[in-house]
């Protein structure tokens, strides 16, 4: 495929989305050598030996400035006046930029039925515009938080437009996850349950990240004493920007959106990879080291670099499905077959019986930025660096998660009138459980039931297609959840 027809057009919903588009399109930014006020800047010596491909995920005007194909949309005006108030208010045009007057309050409802419908015609215009002007559009990327409820509510809307406008195009998404211990709502666990059923057939392959794991990855591994968002969010910057690396610089073995979604996703339905990056170096560490392509490797299997926090009891229940291992920079193929093959050896992975391969993997000649600033916590781990997406059925935990905290709420119908003022009704919630509780059971089902007797989990069962629409697998039968 020519990569001129590969363009990206990105959407940025909710607080958490547009603070990670600020970064993402920062580093964006100082890897392509265009500037704030959209202008190329001087040509590095990186640009010679492995040149940008700018219009995957840029406009160029007809002045010769670059706007980034983005929208960014938020229901309360603080966050996004920031960014036009800030360094970067050259590089956006106005109509990208999108607030309303008054936030959704944490309320899904208010995302999704009243004051999230208002700007969803001017999100969809914006992404249009950018759709018409594109030599062929390969796929959207959707950021956003689970839990807010601009994030949850306004990207459900977004997302069933783009899947009803845009039908063959992929849609992909970056999602913050609420973290197990550390929580920013009380109903966090409505909000990301009601988003999840809502996106769970439009969406085509999620990642998600959470915050405790990358305060962790920000603390220890960065030596960052008091980790802010902007700290987080310059992590998650470095993981999007290893994942796109392939559609904006050649490589030798480059990975198209399409081919890891290929790869990565068996059933429509299991599509939420977790995201693994190494190495997280600080600039204290990183003057000596170049750590060899096996030790990259192996780091991203251990929990330390993970972005999204799993206990060591709910990975070894769990077992992988696939791997996509993206390398960039200073990095040869004979060295990454000796390294999985060393990985495979050594740490014992499990796959499931029906996918014995197991690993995709990307190569991109485009090293890391080396730091983004003088006084940048991440840098660019001597020349080299691996992004590596995981499927496994470990992450199936973290909807158990959700669905008990949703349970304990819900059984008491607390803050249910907030969201029935807003327009919604007590049968949304039992049926976004009941989804749910069916997305447990797919993964349950990809382990083979030796291992599930092994393991302790249940046996699954066949479900006709009658049984589907009325089943309820685990904890709670369908009664239960209804009579909660």
């Amino acid at each position: 495929m020519d990569i001129k027809k590969r363009q990206v057009i990105t959407v940025h919903v909710g607080q958490a989305g547009v603070q990670m588009g600020n970064a993402v399109w920062s580093l964006y930014g100082m890897e392509h050598g265009i500037g704030h006020d959209g202008c190329l800047t001087a040509a590095t010596a990186a640009d010679a030996a492995c040149p940008a491909e700018h219009s995957t995920f840029y406009k160029e005007t007809m002045s010769g400035q670059y706007i980034p194909r983005t929208v960014m949309v938020d229901l309360e005006p603080t966050v996004i006046d920031q960014i036009r108030s800030g360094p970067n208010r050259g590089l956006y045009h106005p109509d990208q930029l999108i607030s309303g007057k008054e936030d959704a309050a944490n309320n899904f409802a208010r995302g999704y039925h009243t004051e999230g419908r208002t700007y969803l015609e001017s999100v969809m215009e914006g992404i249009r515009l950018f759709a018409e002007s594109s030599e062929g559009v390969q796929g959207f990327i959707v950021f956003h938080s689970m839990g807010g409820g601009t994030g949850s509510g306004m990207t459900s809307l977004v997302s069933e437009s783009l899947r009803q406008d845009y039908a063959k195009k992929s849609n992909l998404e970056v999602l913050v996850y609420p973290a197990p211990k550390v929580s920013t709502a009380v109903v966090e666990p409505y909000n990301a349950l009601l988003v999840s059923h809502k996106t769970l057939d439009t969406t085509d392959c999620a990642f998600i990240v959470d915050n405790e794991a990358i305060y962790d990855i920000s603390a220890s591994k960065l030596d960052v004493e008091r980790p802010m968002y902007h700290n987080l969010n310059r992590i998650i910057s470095q993981v999007v920007s290893s994942i796109t690396a392939s559609l904006r610089f050649p490589g030798t073995l480059n990975v198209d959106i399409n081919e890891f979604q290929t790869n990565l996703v068996p059933f429509p339905r299991v599509h939420f990879p977790l995201l693994a990056y190494a190495p997280f170096t600080s600039a204290q560490r990183s003057s000596h080291q170049r750590p060899p392509i096996v030790d990259l490797t192996a780091a991203c299997f251990e929990p330390g670099n993970q972005l999204f926090k799993l206990s060591d009891q709910e990975y070894d229940n769990g077992k992988y499905i696939a791997c996509c291992m993206l390398y960039r920079g200073d990095v040869v193929a004979k060295d990454i077959n000796h390294a999985i093959r060393h990985i495979r050896e050594t740490k014992g992975l499990e796959f499931v019986e029906w996918c014995p391969t197991g690993f995709k993997v990307g190569i991109n000649c485009r090293p890391p930025v080396a730091a983004m600033s003088p006084d940048d916590e991440l840098v660019g781990g001597g020349g080299r660096a691996v992004c590596m997406m995981s499927n496994t059925t470990a992450i199936a935990s973290a909807w158990t998660r959700l669905c008990e905290k949703f349970d304990l709420m819900f059984r008491k119908r607390a803050f249910i009138h907030w969201y029935e003022s807003e327009g919604m009704e007590k049968e949304d919630f039992v049926v976004a459980r009941e989804n749910i509780e069916v997305l447990r059971h797919d993964y349950r089902e990809l382990i083979p039931v030796t291992t599930s007797a092994a393991t302790g989990i249940r046996k699954p069962t066949e479900l006709s297609v009658h049984g589907q629409k009325h089943f309820l697998q685990g904890d709670c039968e369908t009664s239960v959840i209804t009579e909660i």
